[in-house]
């Protein structure tokens, strides 16, 4: 039986994987930025339950696998320098890939969702009657 992680609903799905890693990079994708920058640039895609210490451990995880780089910004700070986190090439080349990737899986849930809600109108709410209908979508055709 799969676990639940702490805070997780019964039922409920988890974040997709890779969702954060493609959040963080489009948000370099914009601008240079620090790990409290990004973070609050996280929460605008609804993923703003991570932890900062999550959201540093992601970032050190993608500068190992050249996704990003950073540098201390020494001049920028009024308090003591912080680390600046930049995309790079390979990081390009990983956000485009998960957008595609995000892309297609947006079409096969708007079929999904669209069977879906054409199902519960034409049944009014029941699940189960046998009829058959024809239940193709826009983005079948």
């Amino acid at each position: 039986m799969p676990r639940r992680r702490r805070g997780q609903k019964k039922g409920y799905a988890r974040r997709p994987a890779g969702m954060v890693e493609a959040v963080l990079l489009l948000l370099l994708h914009f601008e240079p930025a620090h790990g409290y920058t990004l973070r609050e640039g996280v929460d605008e895609f609804g993923l703003g339950a991570i932890d900062i210490s999550a959201i540093y451990r992601t970032l050190r995880d993608m500068e190992d696998r050249g996704w990003v780089t950073s540098s201390w910004d020494e001049e920028e700070t009024r308090g003591p320098p912080r680390r600046v986190y930049r995309i790079t090439d390979a990081g390009e080349e990983m956000l485009a890939t998960w957008m595609h990737k995000l892309d297609e899986t947006r079409r096969m849930l708007s079929r999904l969702v669209g069977k879906y809600n054409k199902h519960m109108e034409v049944c009014e709410g029941d699940h189960y009657p046998r009829i058959h209908i024809e239940l193709e979508t826009e983005e079948d055709k």
